[in-house]
């Protein structure tokens, strides 16, 4: 991935890139309403610095980008399957794009759920490989946006989470417009990022998945003592 890295960063400054992140900065202020708490970990630079970050309620927020960063992009240079972060110390774990171009999607996964506290919050960002969206990415031998050669379906990210115990609380499609500039210039209008329209047949090109960590208390099982049967008339009463 690494090597697509200039060619990625030059598409999202570009009018398609600029119009999907913008689209995706909207609807993260409404997915993300209700976290609270004292630390947000990006994982992943996607667009500037913590532009996806505006809406944030936490009091914290960083950006982990593994390999080549830009300045101002990242807080902290570290490989998202292998954070320096303690475990269950961070309220939620943003995740824009990042499992798509990850070599091992499922352990940058796993150590997510690692750093993340009982109750937190995990977002993912993707694009549907069922989509006109997904189809220039097969068409495409560099992938996608550049670099992007393997998108994972949404219902395949559902498995991961159930197995990983967590609940889904918000699931949203956007990005109904085409990838093109044309396309990026009515997304930039606001037409078609977000919501259908009554006259669109498209389908959407991109996916949010919102899941909440849940957290199993054991309850002590307490064990009777087995009581002495009364002694009576020499003969022992039956114990129930």
């Amino acid at each position: 991935m690494s090597g697509h890295i200039p060619d990625l960063k030059a598409w999202q400054q570009g009018v398609l890139g600029r119009a999907v992140i913008a689209a995706e900065a909207r609807l993260l202020e409404g997915a993300m309403d209700d976290v609270f708490g004292l630390e947000l970990l990006q994982l992943g630079a996607w667009g500037s610095g913590r532009g996806l970050l505006s809406g944030s309620r936490t009091r914290h927020q960083s950006v982990v980008c593994g390999g080549i960063s830009f300045p101002g992009e990242a807080d902290l240079l570290a490989d998202p399957a292998m954070l320096p972060v303690a475990t269950g110390s961070v309220d939620a774990v943003l995740l824009p794009h990042t499992l798509e171009i990850a070599a091992d999607p499922q352990a940058v996964l796993r150590e997510a759920d690692r750093v993340l506290a009982g109750q937190g919050h995990l977002v993912v960002l993707g694009f549907r490989p069922l989509s006109l969206w997904g189809l220039r990415s097969a068409a495409s031998r560099s992938g996608f946006p550049p670099g992007f050669t393997r998108l994972i379906a949404e219902h395949r990210l559902l498995d991961w989470l159930i197995l990983l115990g967590y609940e889904i609380t918000l699931a949203r499609h956007y990005l109904y417009f085409v990838p093109s500039e044309s396309g990026a210039q009515a997304g930039l209008q606001g037409q078609g990022a977000l919501r259908r329209g009554l006259f669109n047949p498209l389908p959407a090109g991109a996916y949010l998945l919102k899941a909440r960590k849940r957290t199993y208390t054991l309850t002590p099982i307490r064990l009777r003592r087995r009581e002495r049967a009364p002694m009576l008339g020499g003969l022992v009463n039956p114990t129930v």
